[in-house]
């Protein structure tokens, strides 16, 4: 079990097969804070787009709550969901399991992860989906994680931030003790000047034995129609 600090992040290492993680500073297994989105959209580490997508973006950070697909129930891909809640590992593919935080509402979502040393499927062969083709390999005590066939429908995070159906993520996952960190490359050459690198994701181990993955809320949106400004939550 894994108790975070301000930020969350968790990671399965080779000695350490399965486990449940918890993200928040009073060790609630749910992946949010109150104060979250604020500090988000404060955050000066941004995705930095080609100048002929500018307008797009701001159009969706000032629409958010009409134009964020998560705020429509939609899944919140990847690498928006970040890490996982909880990391099962067999031989031959990892499981990640997620649940969504209060103030969006993806649900309850999983990947699985083949970690048996195949390549992708080439991308023309993909139909793209939230959370793409996932592969992942161990790099010395890090665990990398290649996606790719994403649709063009989800969003990096809050603030318009879209992305291609070309997109590229690469995750890595390290322990260190007792401590994990997550991190993400995002490299989509068709719309971003360079690769988004997002902020690293740490947790620390909680050794509760008993603690559970709550099931998310289901999402059911009645609120867009009763909107009266732009404000975001």
């Amino acid at each position: 079990m894994w108790n975070g600090g301000p930020a969350r992040g968790l990671v399965i290492n080779k000695e350490d097969p399965f486990g449940a993680y918890l993200a928040a500073r009073d060790g609630s297994l749910v992946n949010f804070e109150r104060d979250n989105t604020i500090i988000r959209r404060m955050d000066p580490n941004r995705p930095f787009y080609k100048p002929e997508f500018w307008e797009k973006v701001q159009k969706g950070d000032q629409n958010g709550n009409t134009e964020d697909p998560s705020y429509g129930c939609m899944p919140g891909g990847v690498p928006r969901m970040g890490p996982p809640a909880k990391i099962v590992q067999t031989a031959t593919e990892l499981l990640f399991f997620y649940v969504s935080p209060p103030a969006q509402g993806w649900g309850d979502q999983y990947r699985i992860i083949p970690i048996d040393g195949r390549d992708h499927t080439p991308l023309d062969q993909l139909d793209g989906t939230w959370k793409g083709e996932s592969i992942g390999h161990w790099e010395g005590d890090t665990m990398v994680i290649d996606t790719i066939g994403f649709n063009d429908t989800s969003w990096l995070d809050i603030g318009g931030y879209f992305h291609s159906e070309n997109m590229h993520v690469i995750e890595r996952m390290r322990r260190e003790g007792n401590t994990l960190t997550w991190q993400a490359t995002v490299e989509d050459p068709d719309v971003l000047i360079k690769p988004w690198v997002t902020n690293p994701r740490v947790l620390r181990l909680n050794s509760d034995p008993k603690a559970m993955l709550e099931e998310s809320l289901p999402c059911v949106e009645r609120d867009l129609s009763h909107l009266v400004n732009r404000e975001h939550h």
